[in-house]
């Protein structure tokens, strides 16, 4: 039997051979389409390339593309398992042609590929064109030889692709394949084109027109080609099934939940079966992608699905976790096409098994209630939209999970009274809020946040992505449009911008549009938990609410904080590991220039413990380990061995942040609860260095530190200034420890030699004295000589005089220092007299007795005045 892995191999070496570059799955995550909240086709990642907004090396490609079909516009969620063809996640094959071949080439492939190397008979296809696409029609007859009745003219859109309202858009050709009469349904256009009959399988669009203004259409200067074909639909005829979930990649997953359940694959639970199945791939995949189960945008469509799942596994019996248990099964079905499935392959177990453990602890709680209620409903009645509501809020039942729980008795679920009891608690939530004092005076942001929702962050596996303008705020008010050279705060529906949060600082970059809009974003910040606001100015253009624009991340900055942040957690358990387990973080900063990290430490950090630590940074830093990223509840991650950082607000679900290689006593080493963006690798850190250790307050340390770049530099300038320095004492580098003692000793001499020769040159040239008052007194400024030398001095000159006064000014260093001497017998006091001079020098009162006082000022310029003051002060 042909598998689903030969078929899209085939596909893809069919193209490759026919000059296509081969184009890997992009992300289920859009990044060049705000308006998706999932990858939902194959052409999505081409869009901009389509559009001529974007170049690529080349103009043929093919790929099988992930996609996910639950939520938004194409949202086939409630329909998975109950029909043959519905999937939430699915693989679309497809060929593109950008600006080089057109209708006949790919009309060519497609039967080629078809009849050829997939063998299919040609009496089981017919195809489908638009009404006026006769060149289509020719092309069909000519290359396939098909009859006018095989080849079906349809007046619909179907028939006709557009990419929005305006923009490329052209006709399409549909394939289909006849399963035989003996399952009902009638050709496409028939009145019974709804039967399963005939089955599309492929769709050949001819982009070829631009739709302009309403009524207008002109073709397009180059002329491309955009395919899809459903893996799982195309497997279902080549393994001779008629039902998508009988193929061997779902049959492989619903043996496996059979097995795992012990209920019959095809019984009662056949639908349950499919659910899972189906359930298991979408979420698996999407968190392989990043996307992670929470209460808001896409994590929420995720916990979705997975909770839907669950229910299904509840349902069939299933005493413990079930959905984790199934994982190996897909990746040995889907590992190998996807690598990206074994390499998340922990972090998807590890989320699942999360899930579903604290789901279960309320379903059968729900459950109760939802049978309770129920069992007064007739067959065809309505569940009160309070119940609902009340499920939703409580028991964490999505609405559609009600919804499909009931489905199956026949009920349904009053929406309005949902979304009613829905808006009466924001009500109330907000009313609560608005009161709570300081934080009332920032409402504008809850308003907001009522009104858009949180914003979906894409930082973790992207600097660039498009997103929608939902809200701009300029002068504390929502406004439509921000005008050019304002400072505006924007909301955009998702973002790849990391707001400041965990000592982490928020990204700056640029988000630019339509009409050459440019903004200079200059900081980010997070509100409410959930609100990303860009800070930025406006330097060209006009923003306005609901454009699309192009959010790009400062990728350089960006790199610089990764490496600092990472750093930061090597050097928390290195600190520990040297210092012991009383280490703690008290707070810390990741900025692109540099790390700074507080901790509880009672003591000094010696510099031989500072070496240590840095050398164990650095030596994780060269084993290049990966640095990985699990989700788990709080308990289990201080159970793995995981410190919250400080900062951080942890819910139900945190994100663990694991990287070095195992330890004796842990499973990595280091093992940190963090919301922030890291490296891939601790090789990518670079070097670690530490710059400075002190004191902040009784307790804690402050220990700054740099990484990358920014270490580089640091090194890289003390080798110059050490060559430098080494080239000014005409000595190697490592002679300089030695000269420079010897040249401080030197100092040290000549200093005593030039204190002494001062001390000398004073007391032969300062004998001279004055009658003040009555009073011999000598008053000298005796210049650069040092301070300390003073009072010696003056005791020296003192005994010059038989009795008297001696006042030394010294103005060394821009400064004053005053020294004051009084023989015994006279009525003045030193103090009082120093006190009086070194108010005049700026100073503020002396230090002494009677007999010898010293003080001092910042006026060195003004030592006249004060031993003017001491003169007034001799005479009084």
């Amino acid at each position: 039997m042909v598998t689903s892995n030969d078929i899209r191999a085939t596909f893809l070496n069919y193209f490759a051979r026919n000059g296509h570059q081969i184009v890997p799955s992009a992300p289920l995550v859009p990044r060049n389409d705000p308006t998706l909240l999932f990858t939902n086709a194959g052409m999505v990642p081409f869009k901009s390339v389509f559009t001529g907004q974007e170049k690529r090396p080349y103009v043929r490609a093919t790929s099988a593309q992930k996609c996910v079909r639950a939520g938004g516009k194409h949202n086939d969620l409630d329909n998975v398992g109950y029909t043959a063809r519905h999937h939430t996640f699915f693989e679309m094959l497809g060929n593109f042609s950008f600006g080089d071949y057109f209708k006949e080439q790919a009309i060519f492939h497609a039967w080629t590929l078809l009849t050829k190397d997939f063998g299919l008979p040609k009496d089981k296809l017919l195809v489908t064109v638009y009404h006026t696409d006769d060149e289509a029609a020719a092309l069909w007859k000519k290359i396939a030889g098909l009859s006018d009745e095989k080849i079906i003219r349809i007046p619909t859109d179907d028939n006709f692709w557009r990419m929005g309202d305006t923009g490329p858009c052209g006709p399409c050709s549909e394939i289909f394949y006849d399963h035989g009469d003996k399952i009902a349904g009638g050709p496409p256009g028939s009145p019974d084109e709804d039967g399963d009959r005939f089955i599309e399988i492929w769709n050949l669009v001819f982009m070829q027109y631009e739709e302009g203004p309403p009524g207008t259409r002109t073709p397009l200067p180059r002329p491309s080609i955009d395919t899809g074909m459903g893996l799982e639909r195309f497997a279902a005829i080549l393994q001779g099934k008629h039902d998508n979930y009988d193929t061997d990649t779902l049959r492989a997953l619903i043996l496996a939940s059979s097995e795992a359940t012990g209920q019959d694959p095809d019984g009662q639970f056949r639908v349950s079966h499919r659910v899972v199945a189906d359930h298991l791939r979408s979420s698996a995949f999407l968190m392989a992608d990043g996307v992670l189960p929470s209460n808001e945008g896409r994590g929420y469509v995720l916990r979705r699905i997975m909770r839907r799942a669950m229910r299904h596994a509840h349902m069939m019996g299933a005493k413990e976790p079930l959905m984790h248990r199934l994982v190996p099964a897909l990746t040995r079905q889907m590992g190998q096409a996807y690598p990206e499935l074994n390499q998340a392959e922990a972090l998807i177990t590890e989320t699942l098994q999360l899930e579903e453990a604290r789901f279960r602890s309320l379903l059968d709680r729900g459950i109760s209630l939802l049978r309770e209620e129920s069992e007064t409903i007739p067959a065809g009645g309505s569940l009160p939209g309070a119940v609902a509501f009340k499920l939703y809020d409580t028991y964490g039942f999505p609405l559609d999970l009600t919804q499909d729980a009931l489905r199956e008795e026949g009920k349904a679920v009053d929406v309005d009274g949902f979304n009613a009891a829905m808006a009466e608690q924001k009500a109330r939530a907000r009313a609560a809020w608005a009161g709570s004092g300081e934080a009332a005076t920032e409402s504008v942001w809850f308003e907001l946040e009522q009104q858009i929702g949180a914003t979906e962050f894409l930082g973790y596996s992207t600097e660039t992505a498009e997103a929608a303008i939902s809200a701009l705020v300029v002068d504390g008010k929502p406004t439509d449009e921000a005008l050019l050279e304002q400072t505006v705060y924007v909301l955009l529906n998702q973002t790849p911008f990391y707001a400041e949060s965990g000592g982490q600082v928020g990204d700056t970059g640029f988000i630019t549009g339509p009409d050459n809009l440019r903004i200079r974003i200059t900081d980010t910040q997070k509100k409410l938990g959930g609100l990303f606001v860009h800070v930025g100015v406006v330097e060209a253009g006009t923003a306005r609410v609901g454009q699309p624009v192009l959010a790009e991340v400062n990728h350089a900055r960006r790199g610089k904080i990764r490496a600092h942040h990472s750093a930061t957690h090597l050097l928390h358990e290195a600190l520990r590991r040297a210092l012991g387990a009383h280490v703690t973080q008290k707070g810390s900063l990741n900025a692109p220039d540099r790390l700074r990290f507080d901790i509880s430490q009672p003591r000094p950090i010696t510099a031989e413990e500072l070496a240590q630590v840095a050398r164990d940074v650095n030596a994780r830093i060269r084993e290049n380990t990966e640095v990985t990223t699990r989700l788990m509840t709080p308990d289990e991650a201080v159970k793995l061995g995981a410190m919250a950082l400080f900062g951080e607000k942890y819910g139900d679900e945190v994100r663990v942040v694991s990287m070095g290689n195992a330890q004796e006593d842990k499973a990595a080493w280091s093992i940190e609860l963090c919301g922030g963006t890291h490296v891939s690798r601790t090789g990518d850190i670079g070097l670690f260095r530490i710059v400075s250790e002190g004191a902040v307050s009784a307790g804690i340390r402050r220990i700054e530190a740099l990484a990358g770049e920014a270490a580089v530099a640091e090194v890289e300038g003390e080798s110059r200034l050490l060559a430098e320095a080494a080239a000014t004492l005409k000595a190697q580098p490592a002679e300089l420890p030695g000269r420079i003692t010897a040249l401080q000793e030197d100092k040290k001499r000549l200093e005593r030699q030039v204190a002494e020769l001062q001390k000398k040159l004073v007391l032969a040239t300062a004998t001279q004295f004055e009658d003040v008052n009555g009073v011999k007194a000598i008053l000298r400024n005796v210049g650069d000589v040092s301070p300390k030398e003073l009072r010696p001095i003056a005791t020296e000159l003192l005994k010059t005089l038989e009795t008297g006064i001696v006042a030394l000014v010294s103005t060394a260093e821009q400064k004053a220092a005053i020294v004051v001497a009084v023989s015994d017998g006279l009525p003045h006091s030193a103090v009082e007299l120093v006190r009086a001079a070194a108010a005049a020098v700026g100073g503020q009162g002396g230090g002494g007795n009677k007999a010898v006082a010293q003080a001092g000022g910042p006026n060195a310029g003004q030592a006249s005045a004060a031993l003017a003051a001491i003169k007034t002060g001799i005479g009084a």
